[in-house]
């Protein structure tokens, strides 16, 4: 067997109970500021986003409010992004680990299990949504598989299987072959797109007369439109905010700080606000000529008079949806299973055990059923905000970002982050009732005018309720070092000063 590449904390964990080579500090850092733009370019050019703008006109709003609502959105997740990415980049660890810090080295497993079931759970969706596409694409291109669709096993027909399992192993291939695999198909699959959304926003202002009216509105605002363009804006955050949690698994391998912020920059505020702009155009277009809003981006494909338009236009959706899959809803649950059993489970297997899971959990009935998707997986969304407030909390404001890299992997109570029997009792008792009140925000009826904002509530909640309960009894957990950490220990064990430019 090769040498770990951290003999000093593998030594620290000869069982394996914390340690494996993957969820060790990083030690290539070869992803630079492109490789960062294009992740960010496959998680948002994909269906996903150009339906939650084309949804926002059903809200009554006029392109340039939705374009504002948007602009506030992402500005807000830009933020949130830079302070998950800058954990990654200092400590090079990844999100599970990330979790030991405020959490515990067992107690990690609660925030890592929520993280993996909410992205199982929408792989298998978003592969079965891709599928779809696919089974258009070749209705069309050969009719007769039409006899396929007649016929159907466990709820899907012969042809929603074939079309199904074949994305399902396409998206295996690139991320069982690890991080580097899956940064160089982001290289390229997050730009492919751009040229389908731009060819059908061309089209469909020449069909328009090359006249969109901006001022728009597909019904009248019901309501305060302040509070319905800021409810979009959040609404926006909390469908990224799972990668405000584990954004540290993409940039535990940034060459710099500077690389992920400008990477980030290009990504998400300048990239977002470009693709919004056209999809809002796209929407308008497709309103002027259609007389209708049309929220899936191949349905106007399919509108288009030539079978090689939309050949290649599904091709591009397509790639574009395994691309979103991969950044969103892959890496994060192969480290978050890896992380629970870590002397049998590596990055490779965890993607396999995730990858099955999303496949026996049939997606196409949770994507049916109402309940499973707006209750069980949206109240485990709500869960993200008081997760990331916490967390944040205690890596910005109580530790000032001073790690200690070793005891994340001290299987025995002389770690610092060992707690009471593994667990931050602070941590839980704080993320309890706060996930409850985010949970009753966004679900319960009568808090519907505010349900957009459970997001950020849960995250100002928990994270003042958190450093109020650290601050005023710091070691009642009984960890093994005091929380007032001098010195930031160094990736290969050694200590250092710490970075004062932090």
């Amino acid at each position: 067997m090769p040498e770990p590449a951290h003999p000093h904390l593998a030594a620290l964990d000869p069982e394996g109970r914390l340690y494996n080579e993957d969820l060790a500090p990083a030690t290539e850092r070869r992803w630079n500021s492109y490789n960062y733009f294009a992740v960010w370019m496959s998680a948002i050019h994909n269906i996903g986003t150009y339906t939650f703008v084309a949804g926002m006109f059903a809200l009554g709003l006029t392109a340039w409010q939705v374009l504002i609502s948007i602009t506030i959105g992402i500005a807000v997740l830009y933020s949130g992004l830079l302070l998950a990415g800058r954990m990654g980049v200092e400590t090079g660890i990844p999100f599970p680990v990330m979790a030991r810090i405020s959490f515990g080295v067992w107690g990690a497993n609660l925030p890592a299990l929520i993280r993996a079931v909410i992205a199982i759970a929408w792989y298998g969706i978003q592969t079965y949504l891709a599928s779809l596409a696919v089974v258009v694409l070749l209705l069309r291109i050969d009719p007769g598989l039409s006899a396929w669709q007649d016929r159907s096993f466990l709820g899907l027909s012969l042809l929603g299987w074939a079309c199904f399992l074949l994305l399902w192993v396409l998206q295996l291939f690139v991320v069982t072959r690890g991080m580097e695999a899956v940064r160089r198909f982001q290289d390229w699959a997050g730009p492919l797109i751009w040229v389908v959304m731009l060819g059908m926003a061309v089209w469909l202002f020449a069909q328009a007369g090359w006249n969109l009216p901006m001022n728009l509105s597909v019904q009248p605002v019901e309501g305060n439109t302040t509070l319905v363009v800021l409810g979009g804006a959040f609404l926006l955050v909390a469908t990224y905010a799972t990668m405000t949690l584990n954004y540290c698994d993409f940039t535990r391998f940034g060459k710099s700080r500077g690389s992920v912020r400008w990477g980030t920059f290009w990504g998400i505020p300048v990239n977002f606000i470009a693709f919004s702009a056209v999809s809002i155009a796209t929407t308008v277009g497709a309103v002027t000529v259609f007389g209708t809003t049309i929220t899936d981006p191949a349905l106007i494909i399919a509108r288009v008079p030539n079978t090689a338009v939309l050949v290649i236009g599904a091709v591009m959706f397509i790639i574009a949806t395994i691309g979103v899959n991969v950044v969103l809803n892959f890496v994060s649950p192969a480290y978050d299973l890896a992380n629970i059993w870590p002397k049998h489970i590596t990055f490779k297997r965890g993607g396999l055990i995730s990858a099955v899971l999303a496949l026996l959990v049939m997606p196409w009935k949770l994507y049916s059923s109402p309940i499973v998707v707006n209750y069980f997986l949206g109240g485990l969304g709500a869960l993200l905000g008081p997760l990331f407030g916490i967390m944040a909390v205690d890596y910005f404001l109580i530790r000032r970002g001073r790690v200690l890299i070793d005891s994340l992997y001290k299987v025995d109570e002389s770690g610092e982050y060992h707690y009471v029997r593994g667990v931050n009792r602070t941590a839980i008792a704080v993320l309890v009732p706060t996930a409850v009140i985010a949970a009753v925000i966004a679900l319960v009826p009568a808090f519907s005018a505010v349900a957009a904002f459970s997001w950020p509530i849960g995250v100002v909640l928990s994270g003042l309720a958190y450093f109020a309960a650290m601050r005023r009894s710091p070691a009642a957990e009984g960890s093994g070092d005091s929380h007032d950490v001098s010195s930031v220990q160094a990736v290969d064990g050694s200590t250092a000063e710490p970075d004062r430019r932090h």
